[in-house]
């Protein structure tokens, strides 16, 4: 492949991983989030207000992490992964709850 089909295949991905992934990994926290907040009693509506205020930065710091890192496949691999991680311990927390 020639240098600038490798680069653009690059940016590619870590746009791709930077929307996708870190709409994964916003996700999976804000679940998670307002599930840990409402089971310490929080009311409902706050916490999940909190829960999508805090997830606004995350969402932001992990798209602009996914073009500082170094490697796409770390980028990838935390925020997807990370995303299904949090994803699952959130809907383990609302099982718990109800």
């Amino acid at each position: 492949m020639a240098t600038s089909a490798v680069s653009r295949l690059n940016i590619a991905s870590r746009i791709a991983a930077g929307v996708l992934g870190g709409y994964a990994f916003t996700w999976g926290f804000i679940a998670l989030s307002i599930g840990l907040l409402f089971a310490a009693q929080m009311e409902f509506h706050d916490a999940e207000a909190l829960g999508y205020i805090v997830g606004f930065i995350v969402f932001l710091v992990a798209f602009l992490w996914s073009f500082a890192a170094a490697s796409v496949r770390r980028v990838w691999l935390v925020l997807a992964g990370g995303g299904a991680l949090m994803t699952g311990a959130a809907w383990l927390v609302q099982r718990a709850i109800l």
